[in-house]
């Protein structure tokens, strides 16, 4: 700490506001566009170097930061470095990432960042080869954290595939009517499948399989609970998940924004989730309709028991088999834009799950065939939701703030990533 300095916000980092570029404006091109929110799209020039930082000046994403390894166009919402004044670009992303600009809004009614509001901000900063040591801690734990992120990607996609494959395509069914061994499986499972199709109301789907509705094979069970704000007498504190918690759960194991909220424990019991259970996102623009969690319980991934707001819905199948089916069955559904079919309102889209569950017809193959490919799915499932990246996420960002203010040191934080990782 001796060789930290004080010094102020302005002096540290210089910032400008972007520049504007419509939608229209943009021309096809590798340049990423850095707005409030991050990337939102690409253009063919560059008004920025990279490595460089983005700060969101105003709205939903006020005092968001985001950081750009190549040049990049500044979008007009948000603020972006413009001289870096000798320090290194990535520890100012993690320092400026660590400051509360909440308190330093400039706004009434909509939130906004001003450079010249924020540019006295005291701050205490070590000399560049610290920052350089220190940001390369909290790199390391970012790089980590992005590979997890890309396997679980590949995870999801193997399973995405290996369902489009069987029961979408019927390509095991069609490689046994051709007289060749189906690929990727064992004779076991190949045997599980008919050499032959049938005529059905959904057109050509293999022998012995059904046509059914979802609601012959799952029912809408209890959900939606918020929870209070406080404590009170009789409540007890669990994680309040919604639609955008359950992406931040699926796709890395961190759900850092669900608040604590408090709950009586029998609710709380009556909406644990069990293996036959899968989850969709019932509201909102984004995920409506979106598969979000299947089978495994919740309260793993966090020190409290896990709840799921009214912007989810909540299924139960027969089986854990049938559930995950279910769960790949309306991913797919989900990609393919079909699921609008169910979802209604105006202004905020929301999910008809009784109009779902009565209206939905799907081919249902048999037990065995849905059991061999959860036997697949499982494991997958189990590193998907293995909440490394989770703790990583939660190792950086306790780290974060103790590197930036010295009460930690660079061989301290790297003792403790090695003992994580």
């Amino acid at each position: 700490m001796s060789d930290w300095r004080d010094t102020t916000l302005g002096e540290f980092v210089a910032l400008q506001r972007g520049h504007d570029l419509t939608v229209p404006q943009r021309r096809n091109g590798h340049v990423p566009v850095m707005g409030s929110a991050g990337q939102n799209g690409f253009h063919d020039t560059a008004l920025a170097k990279g490595p460089g930082i983005v700060i969101g000046r105003s709205g939903a994403s006020f005092g968001q930061v985001h950081f750009s390894k190549e040049d990049f166009w500044p979008h007009n919402t948000g603020l972006y470095v413009t001289d870096f004044k000798g320090n290194d670009p990535l520890f100012a992303f993690y320092f400026l990432k660590a400051l509360d600009f909440d308190r330093f809004n400039s706004g009434s009614a909509q939130p906004s960042l001003n450079r010249n509001f924020i540019y006295p901000i005291p701050i205490r900063v070590p000399k560049p080869a610290e920052q350089r040591a220190i940001a390369s801690v909290l790199g390391s734990l970012d790089d980590l954290i992005e590979v997890n992120r890309e396997i679980n990607e590949t995870l999801e996609e193997v399973a995405r595939a290996l369902f489009k494959s069987w029961f979408v395509d019927f390509d095991p069914v069609r490689a046994k009517l051709e007289g060749r061994p189906p690929a990727g499986m064992d004779a076991a499972t190949a045997a599980l499948f008919p050499d032959h199709f049938q005529d059905s109301e959904l057109g050509q789907i293999p022998k012995g399989w059904e046509v059914v509705n979802v609601g012959a094979i799952a029912e809408q069970s209890i959900g939606g609970q918020w929870g209070e704000d406080l404590p009170a007498e009789g409540l007890v504190p669990a994680i309040c998940l919604r639609g955008c918690d359950m992406e931040d759960l699926r796709k890395s194991g961190n759900s850092a924004r669900a608040p604590i909220r408090f709950i009586k424990p029998q609710a709380l019991e009556k909406r644990s989730m069990q293996n036959c259970d899968f989850l969709i996102a019932s509201s909102g623009a984004g995920p409506c309709g979106r598969p979000l969690w299947c089978s495994p319980n919740l309260q793993s991934m966090h020190q409290y028991e896990a709840i799921y707001s009214n912007f989810v819905k909540r299924f139960t199948a027969p089986s854990r088999a049938h559930a995950i089916f279910l769960d790949r069955l309306f991913q797919e559904k989900f990609d393919d834009d079909s699921i609008w079919d169910y979802i209604n309102g105006t202004s905020v889209p929301n999910l008809d799950a009784n109009g779902l569950l009565g209206g939905y017809k799907i081919t249902l193959p048999p037990v065995a065939i849905l059991e061999a490919y959860s036997d697949y799915c499982i494991p997958i499932f189990e590193l998907l939701y293995s909440g490394e990246s989770r703790d990583l996420a939660a190792l950086r960002d306790t780290l974060l703030p103790k590197l930036l203010s010295g009460e930690v040191s660079v061989s301290t934080a790297e003792e403790l990533i090695i003992a994580s990782t």
